[in-house]
């Protein structure tokens, strides 16, 4: 890899990313498309309420959902969601988030806890997870009940929070039915589940009242920025806990299809989630990213992905103690993920050491360590043909093809 990096400029060694949408390496690729809208944006300026409007209207026509808002990432949309489910329009508990006079709760199946649900709990709320864990545990049991959560919710419960994937239970439309048979909004974390380009809609038309999308992963936005799509009236009041507010009452006359000012009812303070500011040049990104995702020949790249998986799947297989699969994209991730099955007592090296060592060397290689301690994993999203070569170069290398 010879490439010329303004990283490197800087000292910083280069990532290159065999592990997918990761954050913690930098999200996607952003498009072209929006670098270029975002340098236009930087040049001029606009009232970022009026944008947030324009962009509630795009996304409310790609989702189905009644409004939107671009936010700082979809963790941010969650934490602002659960700020909007708990305050509603009431400006005092706005003012006093994440402090309030009762004890927000949001009920969630125990086996949609993550650590992500921490942005959740930063508005305030506390969870409170019901049914089990056994289904995972093999003994026979059943993960949760549809009546565990109908049961959970009290006078206290502000939402239902719900984990997205193929495999999560109950499922979404049980759980809304439920929630709304309680009045009682439902919060979906979907952050990396687009492509399909389906997906937007259909968590909202399963009955979900807020929809957190990640924009840096496959949409490749800004890697700060997330969308969240649902009621009116909630994405009123993330707005209002969100945008800069420092006005005097008189003059203060934002886009009535954004905030209702009747409602509130006075001005709001600075929010919980004003320190989760978007720029307007990331807004205008994110909104030519999404046009550009939406036009994307989405086949055409899961046919590209496939290819690269089994090229490197194909690559590893004749090495000495390393076996490989192609997980199904619709399982796992958006795109087909290559296992990498290393038996330490036949191979040179063990999962951990490859994993380890490949993060030293320069540029970096980074593979998927969810797998780890014995396999890891393989992403072709963020991979282009060369960097394709390089890490099945480096892969051989350290488990053991003699040639390299």
């Amino acid at each position: 890899m010879d490439r010329e990096s303004v990283y490197q400029e800087f000292g910083v060694p280069i990532v290159i990313n065999a592990a997918g949408t990761k954050t913690r390496i930098g999200g996607s690729r952003i498009r072209e498309e929006a670098v270029e809208a975002m340098g236009r944006a930087a040049e001029e300026f606009v009232r970022l309420s009026d944008l947030q409007a324009r962009a509630s209207e795009r996304i409310a026509e790609l989702t189905g959902a009644e409004a939107g808002y671009v936010t700082s990432g979809a963790a941010s949309a969650l934490m602002l969601g659960a700020a909007a489910c708990i305050a509603g329009d009431d400006l005092g508990t706005m003012a006093r988030l994440p402090h309030t006079d009762a004890t927000p709760e949001i009920v969630m199946a125990r086996t949609h806890r993550t650590e992500y649900d921490h942005a959740l709990r930063a508005a305030g709320a506390t969870i409170v997870d019901v049914g089990t864990n056994d289904p995972h545990l093999g003994t026979g049991s059943r993960e949760t009940e549809p009546w565990e959560i109908a049961d959970a919710i009290t006078d206290d419960t502000v939402a239902l929070g719900y984990i997205a994937k193929s495999y999560s239970k109950p499922a979404l439309s049980t759980v809304t039915e439920i929630a709304h048979e309680h009045d009682v909004p439902v919060i979906v974390d979907a952050a990396a589940e687009l492509p399909p380009v389906a997906n937007f809609r259909r968590f909202t038309e399963a009955g979900a009242d807020l929809v957190a999308f990640s924009g840096g992963k496959a949409i490749r936005g800004p890697q700060t920025t997330g969308i969240l799509a649902g009621r009116r009236e909630l994405v009123s009041s993330v707005a209002a806990q969100h945008l800069d507010v420092h006005a005097a009452e008189a003059v203060w006359e934002p886009p009535v299809d954004l905030l209702d000012v009747d409602r509130l009812g006075g001005v709001p303070r600075q929010g919980i989630g004003r320190p989760m500011k978007v720029g307007k040049e990331e807004l205008i990104g994110l909104l030519a990213a999404l046009d550009a995702f939406v036009e994307e020949d989405h086949d055409a790249r899961a046919v590209e992905w496939r290819e690269r998986s089994t090229r490197i799947a194909a690559s590893l297989n004749s090495l000495s103690g390393v076996t490989t699969s192609i997980a199904a994209a619709e399982k796992v991730a958006v795109a087909p993920e290559v296992r990498v099955q290393v038996d330490a007592d036949a191979a040179v090296s063990d999962a951990v050491g490859v994993v380890r060592d490949l993060r030293r060397e320069e540029p970096r290689v980074f593979v998927g360590a969810d797998s780890l301690p014995g396999a890891f994993t393989i992403n072709p999203m963020c991979l282009d043909g060369e960097e394709t070569d390089y890490v099945i170069e480096r892969l051989r290398a350290h488990l053991g093809d003699e040639s390299t």
